[in-house]
């Protein structure tokens, strides 16, 4: 009888599974705050390609690509900057020569600013309608009214008022010092009583007047009488006709003759003020008057005089006689002599 084939083979012993065999298991403690990119890993299987084998045969060979690594995804970060593509349009200008090409000095209120800045722009504007028109002023809770008259009023500011007001005052005086020219501090001491016109809720005017006792009388060269029937101011004596053909042109000859009511004073041609050598009683010294560019020629010079005589003194008015002015400007003598009515008025000489 043949035997089995599995008697040619020996059966090994069964082996029991010992668990001290197993090593235990890593931990892996190591933690990573960096989040890596998922990387994905893409199979592809070719076409098969029949190659001939030894025996001349073709058979069919399965190869396969190398994996094609996705190249991982750039996050933004939070810190990069988005560049700005918006398009500007900056203003540019060609220097050639110009005396003002960096900046253009106002005719009218002298500020100096660049042109196409919009901040200087904007403070020349401010500044410019400060000068024209006067300061920005909104009012005081007590206020010492002398003059209310057609939505303006003439208010007076003595030394020793509040603080608020005061400070007011001397913006308003440091402007009446820079546009006429005087020294700095010089307008206002502690004897002296300020008028404000206010118009608009804008100081338009200013009158710095102070305590004398005696002044002199401008020398005039000749006396002018007003008149108030004769306000001609030109004459035409003749007139000439010239032909041309049947064309007939009339000439007149115009003679302009000066004013009746314009005052002359006497006046040095280097502008120093002749007047007197004996002094006169005067009582009220007008050291400064200022009016906004905007408001003059509109009385307002007037109306603060009116208010100074006022109340200048307790218990009785001025009289227009009695007021001195100091260091008259052209336009100063010219409103002296009409306010005063005569070409002979007081000029006095200030203490510094």
């Amino acid at each position: 009888m043949q035997p089995k084939i599995s008697s040619f083979f020996k059966r090994s012993a069964a082996r029991t599974f010992d668990p001290s065999e197993v090593s235990a298991p890593v931990e892996d403690t190591t933690h990573f705050d960096i989040q890596e990119p998922e990387i994905r890993i893409t199979y592809k299987r070719r076409t098969p390609k029949e190659e001939p084998d030894r025996n001349g045969e073709f058979t069919s060979t399965d190869i396969i690509e190398r994996p094609q690594v996705a190249p991982p995804k750039l996050l933004p970060s939070s810190s990069s900057k988005t560049l700005n593509k918006k398009r500007t349009y900056a203003q540019f200008h060609l220097e050639l020569g110009q005396s003002d090409f960096l900046l253009h000095t106002c005719s009218t209120c002298g500020f100096n600013f660049a042109i196409g800045d919009e901040g200087d722009e904007k403070v020349h504007k401010e500044f410019h309608k400060t000068y024209t028109h006067g300061i920005q002023f909104k009012g005081w809770r007590n206020e010492r009214v002398i003059l209310a008259s057609e939505g303006a009023r003439v208010i007076s500011v003595l030394d020793g008022d509040p603080p608020g007001q005061m400070k007011k005052v001397q913006e308003v005086v440091k402007m009446v010092e820079d546009e006429l020219g005087l020294g700095e501090g010089w307008l206002l001491h502690k004897h002296c009583k300020v008028y404000l016109f206010v118009l608009n809720q804008r100081i338009a005017g200013c009158l710095v007047v102070e305590p004398i006792k005696t002044a002199h009388r401008v020398i005039s060269k000749s006396v002018v009488q007003r008149s108030s029937t004769s306000n001609e101011k030109a004459a035409r004596p003749n007139s000439v006709v010239l032909r041309f053909g049947n064309v007939n042109f009339k000439q007149e000859i115009v003679k302009h003759m000066p004013s009746v009511d314009r005052l002359d004073v006497s006046e040095d041609p280097s502008g120093v003020i002749l007047c007197e050598k004996d002094a006169v009683s005067a009582v009220c010294g007008i050291r400064a008057i200022w009016v906004a560019p905007f408001h003059r020629k509109k009385h307002v010079g007037t109306k603060l005089l009116d208010a100074a005589r006022k109340s200048f003194s307790k218990g009785y008015t001025i009289e227009a006689s009695q007021v001195a002015f100091s260091q008259p400007t052209t336009a100063g003598k010219v409103f002296a002599s009409k306010y005063s009515g005569t070409n002979t008025f007081l000029v006095y000489h200030t203490q510094a």
